[in-house]
């Protein structure tokens, strides 16, 4: 995976960041959702430096090779605004002034942030599988508290740790034909590592408490993303049929909202690298005309 790229584990103050980089073009950020580790992206980045982009992909702090804090009671550390200052440190140690932002799942959270709380530095945002926090909290019925159970069971002081790490193969299952071999071990690797397992426990504690405040703040004082903002959601997946079109949601976050469906289940990375690379490709080449852009 990721011939070509360079790897680095850069200190960002509280945490260390495992990161792998490439190119000399404007610069994007590929961040990964729950349980993933950057390894998903092994398809998508090579495509995405082929096309002429500086491609970063970090582990986000806490999950796979990264690190993160131990958690406080009030779960700030694991929050997205902590992770995205992360993710930006990162960026500044490899001196990156301005980069594209891509998120899927938990990752989307986290470009979200970074994009709202840091404008000038995201040219462009692609969020991929999600809407925001607090749209999922308001929009609870017995379909969503089913199908997104996990959110619920995750936010548990104490329990999910004990229940995941007691059998991490029981609870987390991948397949290492649809992965690619070394995805799949480094994956795996990840999921029987304690403090991942907690680190990613905190990622969804925080969600349902500090981000969620967070992001009622923002709604309250009417900031939107003022980026192009592309969303993608795997058309095989349950977002569109528990919440409807993702677009008419995000169009009350975003001025410039474009994107739709990509034939894939929710691993689209994995599953569909091809046509994730070129919906992405299309929608960040005009980075290639912006004097400001940061190669």
């Amino acid at each position: 995976m990721f011939a070509g790229f360079q790897t680095d584990d850069i200190d960002v103050g509280d945490s260390v960041v495992h990161v792998r980089h490439a190119g000399d073009g404007p610069a994007v950020v590929l961040l990964h959702g729950h349980p993933r580790t950057g390894s998903t992206w092994h398809s998508v980045a090579p495509s995405l430096l082929e096309r002429g982009f500086t491609v970063v992909v970090p582990d986000l702090p806490g999950y796979g090779a990264s690190t993160a804090p131990d958690p406080q009671p009030d779960h700030a550390r694991h929050s997205k605004r902590a992770t995205a200052e992360r993710i930006l440190a990162t960026m500044d140690a490899l001196g990156h002034d301005r980069f594209a932002l891509v998120g899927h799942d938990r990752g989307s959270y986290v470009a979200f942030r970074l994009a709202l709380d840091h404008p000038e530095r995201v040219p462009r945002l692609a969020l991929l599988d999600c809407i925001p926090i607090v749209e999922h909290l308001e929009r609870i019925t017995p379909e969503f508290a089913t199908a997104w159970w996990h959110w619920f069971f995750f936010a548990q002081p104490g329990i999910p740790e004990r229940v995941i790490l007691a059998d991490p193969d029981a609870w987390y299952h991948g397949d290492p034909q649809r992965m690619g071999q070394e995805n799949h071990d480094e994956w795996r690797r990840a999921m029987r590592t304690s403090s991942v397992v907690l680190a990613m426990l905190e990622d969804y504690r925080a969600g349902l408490t500090v981000d969620v405040a967070h992001e009622k703040e923002d709604r309250r004082a009417g900031r939107r993303i003022e980026q192009p903002l592309l969303v993608l959601w795997s058309g095989r997946d349950d977002l569109e049929e528990l919440f409807g079109d993702p677009l008419a949601i995000w169009r009350d976050w975003a001025d410039d909202v474009s994107g739709g469906p990509i034939d894939s289940g929710h691993h689209m990375a994995e599953e569909r690298p091809e046509a994730l690379a070129v919906a992405l490709g299309e929608f960040l080449d005009p980075l290639f005309g912006d004097p400001q852009h940061d190669a």
